[in-house]
């Protein structure tokens, strides 16, 4: 693969199913799926953790989580475990970002030589209370902030504005400098993050539309598990919400998410402007998902298809147009593919991460390969894991049975497979797909030990818990509104 620049677009919390090219036709997303009809989409893309820190860690460094200790979003990452922009930067590429990093700190040096507004996590320490794992306290004022949803402004939609305007910005004065190197620009969004709020004209478009009911959104229809029903509790969505409100989130978030299609093409017209198609590839996908009341459930955080699934779409130069990867891939794979993308050098970067180059998979499907995703976080008294590989997907609790899903006949996971011994065989041959990359329960107790210790360099619990959380993290400009009667 010839070198070229690299416009690597993220967003934050976007479901993979509520894209137009992949299915949804409901949703207005012309500019991803144009990217799409030009270019590569991958159909088992995941992250590699549901949520926030952890998975952007493992983007960054190319390992998975338990390779990383980047656990919850009170672990941010600061750099110390080197990653695909410190090799860049090494090599003399610029290497830059604007918008949502939500790393410890901009003067970390984590592989970015130079960042523009970013939104790292609150005051360097992020989420201390994510690290609490016994006796976990409820989120007090999430239900209400979901309930809450509808038209209107919020902080993080004026962001994604400044985003895009800065983006564009960067892209005319790239064209007038006389960059020797390839460069990489990573352009991070915050929506279709929470807030639930959109814009006019983008929410009464889908309030008026026929958004289907959430699949077991009904609280009878609620999956009865014991890892699930702990995480309602703790985020204050085991009291369902109304049809009407329902509805409303539901709008709400399609209007995100358009709204967000927005600003990409903003920034996808000031690439062509620029004169930049021809010699930059160009990548959009998201940290992970959202469930969206599936399930019961809101946010990210678990291992099903609406929350660990994401969209991952590319083109430009030597990206076949309007082609499906079906392989499974993960945001690890990026530090060979951007290594691979942008220099010409064999560092056999394979070698130095957990991910494999998505360029080979442009050529030639690998039906062996699986991924992982685990998670160590908000609302989980013991780790969850999954394993997909083929058509089958494995999530492993270490608090209740394991389910076992085939994908290609039951994509929504109405059907477990687990508890049905002929499928034994299957059950223990992906079992042991996810040890050949971890030990579950020693994986486990390390994230707890480096958790507990966390807690006590802040002080202790009451100490933790009497600093309070917050909904969401604010965006640059913004002071977080800390919450203490939790």
């Amino acid at each position: 693969m010839n070198p070229s620049n690299v416009l690597f677009i993220m967003s934050d919390q976007h479901a993979r199913h509520i894209t137009g090219c992949y299915g949804n036709e409901i949703i207005r997303t012309p500019n991803i799926d144009g990217l799409a009809e030009r270019g590569t989409r991958f159909d088992s893309a995941y992250t590699p953790s549901p949520i926030c820190v952890p998975a952007r860690a493992c983007f960054a460094t190319g390992k998975y989580t338990c390779n990383t200790g980047y656990w919850d979003n009170a672990h941010p990452y600061e750099g110390a475990v080197r990653g695909w922009g410190h090799e860049l930067i090494d090599q003399g590429h610029r290497v830059e970002s604007i918008g949502k990093l939500h790393y410890r700190d901009d003067k970390d040096e984590d592989g970015f030589s130079a960042h523009h507004i970013p939104l790292n996590v609150v005051d360097g320490k992020g989420d201390p209370q994510s690290s609490i794992r016994s006796d976990i306290p409820v989120r007090s004022g999430n239900h209400e902030a979901i309930a809450s949803a509808g038209l209107g402004e919020s902080g993080y939609l004026n962001y994604d504005k400044e985003i895009s305007n800065t983006a564009c910005q960067w892209l005319e004065e790239a064209a007038r400098s006389e960059d020797e190197k390839p460069w990489v620009l990573f352009v991070s969004f915050v929506c279709p993050h929470p807030p639930y709020t959109a814009f006019r004209d983008y929410f009464e478009h889908y309030i008026a539309q026929n958004i289907p009911f959430p699949f077991q959104g009904a609280q009878a229809d609620w999956p009865d598990n014991p890892s699930l029903n702990e995480l309602r509790r703790v985020l204050e969505i085991d009291k369902p919400f109304s049809k009407e409100e329902t509805k409303r989130i539901a709008a709400a978030y399609y209007g995100i998410v358009s709204s967000m299609d927005d600003r990409v093409g903003e920034v996808l017209a000031a690439l062509e402007r620029n004169g930049f198609s021809e010699n930059t590839r160009v990548i959009y996908t998201s940290d992970h998902g959202e469930s969206l009341g599936q399930r019961g459930l809101y946010g990210k955080f678990t291992m099903h298809e609406d929350s660990a699934a994401i969209p991952l779409v590319m083109a430009g130069p030597e990206i076949p147009s309007n082609h499906v990867v079906d392989t499974p891939v993960s945001l690890v794979d990026f530090y060979p593919t951007l290594l691979e993308m942008t220099t010409i050098e064999d560092r056999q970067w394979e070698t130095k991460c957990d991910g494999v180059s998505l360029n080979q998979l442009l050529l030639e499907e690998n039906e062996d390969r699986s991924v992982i995703s685990e998670y160590h976080a908000v609302g989980s008294q013991n780790a969850w894991y999954m394993v997909r590989k083929g058509p089958y997907k494995l999530i492993y609790y270490i608090d209740s049975p394991p389910q076992l899903f085939n994908l290609e006949e039951d994509p929504l996971e109405q059907r477990e497979l687990a508890g049905n011994p002929r499928n034994k065989p299957i059950l223990d041959a992906m079992e042991k797909e996810l040890r050949h990359y971890l030990d579950p329960e020693a994986t486990d107790r390390r994230a707890k030990e480096d958790q507990a210790a966390l807690i006590e360099k802040y002080g202790g619990r009451d100490a933790v818990l009497g600093r309070g959380t917050f909904i969401n993290s604010p965006a640059p400009g913004e002071d977080a509104a800390f919450l203490r009667d939790c």
